[in-house]
Formats: structure tokens, C-alpha cells, sequence
């Protein structure tokens, strides 16, 4: 099996999952339900954050 090498992160907030859609509850003309779309705030969408690494002084930056 192959190693993953490229390291990220899901996001907290969305779990991975940052787009959805959610219903209004209408419907349009053909019956259809109407959606807005919601997208996660804490990752912009990709559904991943940047991993943290420690300095040598124990402050940690975006990797």
C-alpha cells in the first residue's frame, strides 16, 4: 500500500465536509425543492486546514 505524502488536516468545524445543501422548504414551479448552498467559514471550502508544526522555541506556525 502506498504512503500518503502529503499531510493535511479535515477541518474541525465541517469534518471534511464543507459544502452542503440545504432546502428552503419551497418548491419551484416543475415541484423541484429550492437549495441554497452553505459553505464552511473556518476552511474557505476545501475542507481541510493547514498542519501546525513546533519551532525549536515551541511556537507553533503553519507548516
Amino acid at each position: 500500500m502506498p504512503e500518503n505524502t502529503t499531510r493535511t488536516r479535515r477541518c474541525p468545524d465541517c469534518d471534511g465536509f464543507p459544502t452542503v445543501a440545504i432546502t428552503t422548504g419551497h418548491t419551484t414551479g416543475n415541484g423541484t425543492r429550492h437549495t441554497i448552498t452553505a459553505i464552511c467559514r473556518a476552511c474557505h471550502g476545501t475542507g481541510t486546514v493547514p498542519l501546525r508544526t513546533r519551532t525549536a522555541a515551541g511556537v507553533e506556525v503553519a507548516a
